[in-house]
């Protein structure tokens, strides 16, 4: 059940749109950013609150990457696969970060610490290879790097 805060917010982005269920993106992100996550019960109340129908908000959360449809550890780190990242060296990253965490792609660490997932593209493909960690960018990775930017976030 949505609390009255997550409601309440939700409420308010549907008054700048000329029907309730444009904000359905912005209900999908205010759920996530109070839980972390967005359960398939959060879908049917936020269906509900913009009368849309739970697959309708369903197939926006699952169109985009960001919107976590499972639990998600404290860092959520988006590695890019897409080809200029594939070409600068992207699958030693995957795998120099895969060993180091002990976890694959869609996988959370046992102390709910990081979770691994990929992203098509980051949109820096001159500066591949590249990854986010929660909203921070980096690139021009390296396995030295990459264990510096993991240490931060410990």
């Amino acid at each position: 059940m949505l609390s009255e805060e997550e409601k309440t917010e939700i409420q308010k982005e549907t008054g700048q749109y000329p029907y309730p269920s444009a904000a359905c993106i912005d209900a999908l992100k205010i759920v996530q950013h109070h839980r972390g996550w967005v359960s398939d019960e959060s879908v049917k109340d936020i269906a509900q609150l913009l009368n849309m129908s739970n697959e309708d908000v369903e197939g926006v959360a699952t169109f985009y990457s960001r919107i976590y449809r499972k639990p998600v550890g404290r860092n959520v780190i988006l590695l890019c696969d897409g080809i200029s990242c594939m070409i600068m060296g992207y699958e030693s990253i995957y795998e120099h970060i895969s060993k180091k965490l002990g976890i694959s792609f869609g996988q959370t660490t046992a102390d709910n610490l990081y979770t691994l997932l990929p992203i098509s593209c980051l949109g820096d493909c001159d500066h591949a290879p590249s990854m986010m960690i929660n909203n921070d960018h980096f690139n021009h990775l390296t396995f030295e790097e990459v264990d510096k930017i993991l240490e931060i976030y410990k």
